[in-house]
């Protein structure tokens, strides 16, 4: 029996050779595939595309690489001046350049390029945020490296609110948007700013969230206005109406305030829609009407002189720095008061408003009637039994 017979093989399949699934000799379609494989590479090299092309030596001014020709193609090695110089079997993108004398010359610095255009066309297409890094300083910005490409960046796109002058060191690594791309004209300009304001919103929100009424914290005085304070907390600015700045002079303690300093305040309101805050000063300090409360108790009889005096009544001053007032219906027995007049009152009050301690000096005149009253009684003798006998048997007698 024939051997090919027995391996149900064609005999036409002989002298070594193999059919495939098709029937015909696989040597004659690896030939053929080889050879369209071989073509389509070489058109793809010619035609400037980037191709991936394999090490087969390295010398000192050349890296060669196999490219399906008799001859190597020769890449020079000052292309891998920025990277690691490949090593024989390592694949390395390139594009052709020229045709050489002897060697077709490919380039890889510029398949490098060609790679990075794609890249930030692709990113500026989606709008997506890419990595840079600052390579000089020039006037009016900043060069920086886009993955090997020389982008622009303005001051005005460099920081919160645009800046005046330089901030960022060389080689410092930024985030950045591509908002300007032109392969044609080679212009590529980026934006940290837009980076920082999409940063600086979600810090603000997290800040706001965790802002609630009633807490105590510090804030940074940014502006002094004839209305109130405008503060700073991480960032976000509050104000502090006049009136909420001191219990008992606002307007007077406002002028101590300066930009820069930095306060103890509380939170009154927090508009998170409107990223708005309400602050105040005061409510750090003790109420002025609650020391006075704490010092003069209600209905105890204080000393003062009479400062000046009004139809509704006079001012006085009690231990001589407190501000007292005496309405005019609780002079008592005197019809007016005269400045410099000594007088003693009783406390009715403590005004929430001017902070004033309101006497009334006719209370106290009652307290005085009562005391004399008490102590008359006190002093007069008491009647004996022989005298209550005595008096009960005369008024039976004129009876």
């Amino acid at each position: 029996m024939d051997i090919n017979e027995k391996n149900d093989i064609p005999a036409e399949a002989g002298n070594g050779a193999t059919s495939g699934p098709s029937g015909r000799p696989e040597e004659e379609i690896s030939m053929e595939e080889l050879m369209k494989s071989e073509g389509e590479a070489h058109k793809k090299i010619y035609s400037r595309d980037i191709v991936k092309v394999k090490v087969v030596q390295v010398t000192k001014d050349h890296v060669l690489v196999d490219i399906g020709e008799k001859k190597e193609a020769v890449i020079p090695v000052s292309d891998f001046q920025d990277e690691k110089l490949p090593g024989i079997g390592d694949e390395v993108s390139a594009v052709f350049e020229r045709k050489g004398g002897e060697h077709t010359v490919l380039s890889h610095r510029k398949a490098r390029e060609k790679a990075a255009v794609e890249w930030a066309k692709s990113m500026f297409e989606a709008k997506e945020r890419v990595k840079a890094r600052v390579a000089g300083v020039v006037k009016g910005g900043y060069i920086v490296d886009l993955a090997g490409l020389k982008a622009f960046m303005p001051l005005s796109l460099s920081e919160l609110g645009g800046a005046h002058r330089h901030y960022l060191p060389v080689s410092a690594k930024i985030r950045c948007y591509i908002t300007d791309f032109s392969e044609k004209d080679h212009r590529i300009v980026v934006s940290r700013r837009q980076v920082l304001e999409e940063e600086e919103k979600v810090r603000r929100t997290e800040v706001m969230g965790e802002v609630v009424p009633g807490a105590a914290l510090r804030a940074v005085v940014s502006r002094v206005a004839a209305d109130g304070l405008f503060l700073k907390f991480q960032g976000i600015e509050g104000f502090v109406p006049l009136s909420e700045v001191d219990w008992k002079n606002p307007a007077e303690a406002l002028k101590s305030y300066k930009r820069g300093q930095r306060v103890r305040c509380r939170v009154l309101s927090v508009d998170k829609t409107n990223e708005k805050l309400t602050f105040g000063i005061k409510q750090l300090i003790p109420n002025p009407a609650d020391v006075l409360k704490r010092r003069f108790p209600y209905r105890s009889l204080l000393k003062g002189t009479v400062v000046s005096v009004s139809e509704a009544g006079a001012k006085v001053k009690v231990a001589g720095q407190f501000d007292g007032f005496v309405p005019a219906e609780e002079y008592g027995s005197h019809d007016a008061l005269k400045e410099g007049q000594e007088i003693k009152g009783v406390l009715v009050a403590v005004n929430g408003s001017t902070y004033e301690l309101v006497l009334s000096v006719k209370k106290s005149e009652e307290m005085e009637d009562r005391k004399k009253i008490q102590q008359y009684t006190k002093g007069a003798p008491a009647l004996t039994l022989g005298q209550i006998l005595l008096e009960n048997s005369e008024d039976e007698g004129e009876m």
